[in-house]
């Protein structure tokens, strides 16, 4: 018996979203065109001082990405959501987000007023009384970031397929905050950002 949508909605290329996901329901993400940086971030929905933790989410299951069976941890110690279904098998914890600054210093000052992930969550973290303090480093599901034996890493073309998607079962109240990232000077979107889908279903009886 299939589980029941309560949401499912497409977020444009180069905008930002954001959802409550209540414990027990299921996130999907589909990267439908192939090839789509999706920067996320969570938030334990009743104090956004507890948040995803880069760190901790490494530290406990022993690897530099997210895949199936990863724990999404918060700074707490907190499981905050798991990993139950992934078709692609390779996001990225390490390169963080783009900046208008980080664009300048890599790129150019010419892309200095490109949109940017940074600027995306700031000005949806906004809507929940947040501020730039509150963001703190994020995933980037379908982002392809080779890390070398020397610790070295760069964004390189991304190996996601349309349709590929990820799956994440909540195991509390969540906020999550997504950047589909507008980025067109590295390839972690095909150099042409497209569109992404979310899903949210019910929790299973």
């Amino acid at each position: 018996m299939s589980k029941r949508i309560i949401l499912d909605v497409e977020i444009p290329a180069r905008k930002p979203w954001s959802v409550i996901i209540r414990k027990g329901q299921t996130l999907r993400i589909t990267d439908t065109h192939g090839q789509q940086a999706v920067d996320t971030l969570f938030y334990c929905a009743d104090d956004f001082g507890e948040r995803y933790s880069g760190q901790d989410t490494l530290r406990a299951q022993g690897s530099a990405y997210v895949g199936l069976g990863t724990k999404i941890m918060s700074n707490e110690g907190r499981v905050m959501l798991r990993v139950t279904a992934d078709s692609c098998g390779l996001h990225d914890t390490s390169a963080g987000a783009c900046s208008c600054e980080s664009n300048t210093v890599r790129f150019g000052h010419q892309t200095r007023y490109q949109h940017a992930c940074r600027e995306n969550f700031v000005i949806e973290a906004a809507k929940y009384g947040m501020s730039k303090r509150d963001i703190v480093p994020n995933l980037n599901f379908f982002m392809n970031v080779p890390i070398d034996p020397a610790g070295n890493f760069t964004v390189v073309d991304g190996v996601s397929r349309p349709g590929d998607a990820i799956e994440l079962a909540a195991e509390m109240d969540v906020l999550c905050l997504i950047s589909n990232c507008p980025q067109i000077n590295n390839p972690c979107n095909g150099f042409f950002p497209t569109p992404v889908q979310v899903t949210i279903f019910e929790a299973e009886d």
